[in-house]
């Protein structure tokens, strides 16, 4: 199936006076600009929000035209910090080097967890990953004997019919994670109603008790139900904060930010501020606020100290 049109957001963060602030603040000043992950479309525009409250000479440009845009623009130098909702791949990096002659620099900022959603009136609870493999793919690299096409294969009675399955496009890193985590890098069927959004995909199945989609963890509402996901043992883990921090739930996630920062430099001192608000208490509170999971502490204090920002944070 073709990819679906490239789906791009472009905020603009608006400066307040200067003249209410500490000199210290007005001495900071600069344009952000970046390019990347539309699951952390929102995220980014939160964290520049409170960032320009800070240094109003801070000015964040923020495009959210889905993960995989963000390596070329970092290798093209169009902009220095790119939002990915999954890692750079061996060949993402690989142009990244080869262009620059270092790699860049990666910094997990926040856990997410890519949930597996059905109507709220379906009565199915949980799936082994070889039954979510079936359901999404025909390749089946997880080990399921058959492909799954209809509810009924599952042990409902209902939803009659077969199994509408929605997902995101090709340009999110949600929908190459999912195959990566879900489908054991196999291939999703030809028939996944391919969205730009992790909102439209919720919102489709919520209309619809025979679909069954996946999206990321903040997009849930009370129109869908998040399925628990059963390990090898029968146990059931479910998206809580509490096992996407372990990882206990199978398809965790963390977000990064890509930097391009030449070894033995420091960072400037709009992107400095900026880091250091992301990983600091506050930053990571706005993470939980958007329904995302705030990084381990000790992560958090490990990458301030490789940045060499205040170990503890504000």
């Amino acid at each position: 199936m073709p990819a679906a049109p490239r789906h791009c957001l472009v905020f603009w963060l608006l400066l307040a006076p200067l003249s209410v602030l500490p000199a210290q603040a007005q001495e900071v000043a600069g344009t952000l600009g970046t390019m990347g992950s539309d699951t952390m479309a929102g995220l980014m525009l939160r964290w520049g929000e409170a960032l320009t409250r800070q240094y109003p000479g801070i000015r964040l440009q923020l495009q959210a035209s889905g993960s995989a845009s963000a390596p070329p623009a970092l290798v093209a130098g169009t902009t220095r910090l790119g939002p990915m909702s999954r890692p750079m791949n061996e060949a993402e990096l690989q142009a990244f080097i080869e262009r620059h002659g270092y790699p860049p620099r990666e910094l997990a900022v926040a856990r997410d967890a890519l949930v597996v959603v059905v109507h709220r009136h379906n009565p199915l609870e949980s799936l082994e990953r070889p039954e979510l493999d079936a359901i999404f793919s025909d390749s089946r690299r997880c080990g399921a004997g058959e492909g799954v096409h209809r509810w009924q294969q599952l042990g409902l009675d209902r939803p009659a019919g077969r199994i509408r399955l929605h997902g995101r496009n090709a340009a999110s890193g949600t929908h190459g994670l999912f195959r990566q985590l879900g489908l054991c890098d196999g291939y999703f069927r030809p028939e996944v109603n391919e969205h730009p959004g992790s909102a439209a995909v919720v919102a489709a199945v919520a209309e619809d008790p025979r679909a069954i989609g996946y999206a990321g963890l903040n997009h849930l509402t009370p129109g869908v139900k998040a399925l628990a996901l059963r390990d090898a043992d029968g146990k059931r883990h479910l998206p809580d904060p509490e096992a996407v921090q372990r990882g206990d739930y199978a398809l965790s996630r963390n977000l990064y930010l890509y930097l391009n920062l030449p070894p033995g430099e420091s960072l400037p001192a709009a992107e400095r501020a900026f880091l250091d608000m992301v990983l600091s208490p506050d930053g990571q509170s706005i993470v939980e606020e958007l329904g995302f999971v705030a990084l381990l502490e000790r992560r958090r204090l490990h990458q301030r100290r490789e940045l060499g920002l205040d170990e503890a944070g504000r």
